[in-house]
């Protein structure tokens, strides 16, 4: 599904090149779970960004589902982006202007489900996630943990073939983080792939897979 070959990303500081990735190579097949582990710094959000198509990188060469990302234009990323990918951010991504509902329903608009398939889609979810009586509510009146959720739950509407998930749990009590690992692991049980990059051992556990970084190498790669 995924295959990353000599990946290095990097900027430049006072004439220096100061690696945020270096010489990544990763095999990822579908139907995986992968933890990314490792310090503060050391790459984690950057590695998820580069697999999200949201950020690019300045050498190696990049396949998803058989499309050489590394050669295609902005416009071809995008829609490979929204076709197969849900993405879980660290800092929520909601966007303030929008009620939880038209958040959770926007992904849904890129992909021509027509009206009364939306709703009953989006109904659905937000019962899932118990946030029936937030759905008229902006984001700025949600708790952090209300948002992460509202967050996860449009990761998940369109069914992405792919969720990437940074920090998932970071902003939700212990039960609440219980209850997104387990979802995490049931969507896993049904075949999509998940990649999440946690400083969680505990969250880490439910991967099939932990890759450890460090400044921006993979330092080793534990199958469970």
């Amino acid at each position: 599904m995924i295959e990353l070959k000599h990946i290095s990303k990097w900027v430049n500081v006072g004439g220096n090149r100061v690696f945020l990735l270096k010489d990544i190579n990763l095999t990822i097949n579908e139907g995986t779970f992968i933890s990314i582990m490792g310090p503060s710094g050391s790459g984690k959000s950057t590695l998820l960004n580069v697999i999200g198509m949201l950020d690019e990188f300045d050498d190696g060469e990049y396949d998803f589902l058989s499309q050489p990302v590394h050669k295609l234009k902005e416009k071809q990323k995008s829609q490979l982006y929204k076709s197969h990918i849900g993405f879980v951010f660290q800092a929520y991504h909601l966007i303030d202007e929008l009620t939880v509902y038209e958040n959770i329903e926007t992904p849904l608009l890129y992909q021509n489900i027509k009206s009364s398939d939306r709703q009953a889609i989006v109904a659905d979810i937000l019962d899932r996630f118990n946030i029936v009586g937030k759905k008229d509510l902006f984001p700025t009146q949600l708790s952090g943990g209300q948002q992460q959720i509202v967050g996860i739950a449009r990761a998940l509407v369109a069914k992405p073939k792919l969720i990437l998930a940074d920090e998932p749990t970071g902003n939700l009590n212990s039960k609440q983080g219980e209850e997104i690992m387990e979802i995490f692991k049931q969507l896993n049980e049904d075949g999509v792939t998940i990649i999440q990059a946690t400083h969680s051992e505990k969250n880490a556990a439910y991967g099939s897979q932990i890759i450890n970084l460090l400044d921006g190498k993979v330092e080793k790669i534990e199958l469970k």
